[in-house]
This record gives structure tokens, sequence and C-alpha cells, in this order.
């Protein structure tokens, strides 16, 4: 019997480490999907660096006592899964989000953003904006516009003095 509950402390554990280590965490009722959906859903998040795992709600429940994040426990009824991701904030909130566009039996639950619980609305804003690729090239265009203006108007300067001096 002690191995049972040693199995499912190390278990708590393991979720509570998730918790605390994501910089997102999406809760989502999975009910309806067929398997293939769920293959496919699976593949999308494995794609984006996103774990994502079915866990009892008991056992979950006990996880966010742990890690302080008791406000996700009035969600955790029914099947649930969720997904952490370690890296991008907005991959799992973007890949679900789109996924429950296409697919109505998947409904987000809530979840964590930066180690505070998420409500629906925040999540879908966070599924609006654009990944981290997206923010970098937006980022880029910001600082080269000063630079690409100067090359304009350094060449239209440089167009007009070869006018003046050609008439």
């Amino acid at each position: 019997m002690s191995k049972i509950i040693e199995h499912k402390k190390h278990i708590v554990t393991e979720i509570s480490d998730k918790f605390r280590d994501s910089k997102s965490t999406i809760l989502v009722d999975y009910r309806g999907l067929d398997v293939t959906e769920v293959t496919e859903l699976r593949t999308q998040l494995r794609e984006a660096g996103v774990d994502f795992k079915v866990y009892k709600n008991t056992m979950t429940r006990r996880a966010t006592e742990e890690a302080e994040l008791t406000g996700l426990n009035d969600i955790l009824v029914g099947p649930t899964a969720i997904a952490f991701s370690n890296d991008d904030v907005v991959a799992p909130a973007k890949i679900l989000n789109n996924f429950a566009k296409d697919h109505e039996a998947l409904e987000i639950k809530g979840g964590v953003i930066e180690g505070s619980v998420a409500s629906l609305e925040q999540i879908k804003e966070l599924a609006a904006l654009p990944n981290y690729e997206g923010l970098l090239s937006m980022l880029l265009n910001v600082l080269q516009a000063p630079v690409r203006n100067f090359a304009y108007a350094t060449k239209a300067i440089a167009e007009q003095k070869e006018e003046e001096q050609g008439a």
C-alpha cells in the first residue's frame, strides 16, 4: 500500500514542479475528441515544445495546493488535460485556441500565465498575440525603420543633386 502512496506523492510533486517551471499552462476539457483529433493536437503541441498530459483531478488539486495555485481548483472538474510550456508563453494558448475553433469539443477551461492563475479571457488575449518569431520580426521592423528612412532621405538628396548638376 505504501508503494502506491509514494507513487501518488511522486506524481503530485511532478505536477506541482511543472506548474512552477512552466511559463504558461493551459487546462482543457477534451471530451468529445476522437483518437485521431487528440493525436493531431498532441503532435501540434509537441512540435511547439509543449508537454500535454492528462492527470487525475485529485492529484492535480493537491499539486495546485503545493504550487499555491488553488484558484484552479474550481475548473478541475471532468476530464482535464494540461498543456505545460517552459519556453514559449504564447504557444500553448495559440495552438489550443486555434484547435478549439476547428473542433468544438475542445474547451479551454483556464490556466496559469507566468505563475498567476489566468482567466479564459486572458488566455484568449494571449492566443491573439503573435508568437516569439512574430514578435521578433515586429521588433526588427521598428528598429530598422529609422535607418531605412534615413537611407531613403539620403538617396532622395543624392538624386536631387544629380538632377541639379545635370540641368
